[in-house]
C-alpha cells in the first residue's frame, strides 16, 4: 500500500510586478507518496520552478495549501519551516549554488551543520555521499577546481547530507553536455532508489522525462497531462 507524502491542493500563485498581475500557477493539484518519481515538463514559464518553490516551501501560494506528512507548510512559523526545509526536503538547482571559498566536503557538510548534527558524523556522511557520486578524489576540491558536472554532483550530495524524504530538483542537468547530464541523472536515480527517496524533477529535457514513471505537462499554470509508465 502506497504511503503518501504530499499533498498540493489546488495551488494558485499570482506575483505582483508594480501595476500589473502575474498568475503563473491557476489551480494545481499534485499527491505524491514516497518512493515517487516524478517529472514536471512545460515550456519557460508554464510554472515549472514556482511549483518546486511551494511544494518546498521556498514560496507560499496565494491559494491553496500543500500538506508535507499531515502538516500545512504554510502554517508553520519561520523558524519551524526552515527546520522543515532544512531536514526533510533536499533542493538540487540548474545553478549548484556552491560557496566557493568551501571545499567539496563543506559545502556538502553545510545542512547538516545547520541542523547541528554532530560533526563528525556529518563530515562521515558527506565523505560517503561524495564517494558515491564518484567524488572520493576530490573532496577537498573548491568548486573553481571542479568541472560542471562535479559541482552538480556536490550538489546532489549535499541535497541528500540530512536524508530528506523529497528531493526537488529544478533542471539539474541544464547547464551541462547531453553526456555528462546523463551521468547525472544515473547517479540522482540511483541514490534515490538507495534512500527511497520521493523525487520530483523539472526538466526540458525528453530523454530524462522519458525516465520517470510519472510524467506531468504544465502549461498556462495548470495541468494540462499527466500520464504513468
Amino acid at each position: 500500500m502506497s504511503e503518501r507524502l504530499l499533498s498540493a491542493r489546488n495551488l494558485f500563485k499570482t506575483y505582483t510586478l508594480g501595476k500589473r498581475s502575474l498568475e503563473v500557477l491557476r489551480g494545481v493539484t499534485l499527491e505524491l507518496d514516497r518512493g515517487d518519481f516524478v517529472a514536471l515538463r512545460g515550456a519557460s514559464g508554464a510554472g515549472k520552478s514556482t511549483l518546486l518553490h511551494l511544494l518546498g516551501g521556498l514560496d507560499t501560494p496565494s491559494r491553496g495549501e500543500v500538506v508535507l506528512r499531515e502538516r500545512n507548510i504554510a502554517s508553520l512559523s519561520s523558524r519551524d519551516l526552515a527546520r522543515l526545509r532544512n531536514e526533510q526536503v533536499g533542493f538540487i538547482f540548474q545553478a549548484y549554488y556552491l560557496l566557493p571559498e568551501l571545499d567539496a566536503l563543506e559545502n556538502v557538510c553545510l545542512p547538516a551543520r545547520m541542523a547541528r548534527k554532530p560533526a563528525d558524523a556529518a563530515a562521515a556522511r558527506g565523505r560517503d555521499l561524495l564517494e558515491r557520486v564518484g567524488l572520493k578524489e576530490r573532496i577537498e576540491h573548491k568548486p573553481y577546481e571542479l568541472s560542471g558536472g562535479e559541482q552538480q554532483r556536490v550538489a546532489i550530495a549535499r541535497a541528500l547530507i540530512n536524508e530528506p524524504e523529497l528531493i526537488l530538483a529544478d533542471e539539474p542537468t541544464g547547464n551541462l553536455d547531453s553526456h555528462t547530464g546523463e551521468e547525472i541523472i544515473g547517479v540522482l536515480l540511483a541514490l534515490r532508489e538507495q534512500q527511497k527517496t520521493t523525487l520530483v524533477m523539472a526538466t526540458h529535457d525528453a530523454k530524462v522525462a522519458a525516465r520517470a514513471p510519472r510524467v506531468i505537462e504544465l502549461a498556462d499554470g495548470q495541468i494540462q497531462a499527466s500520464s504513468v509508465s
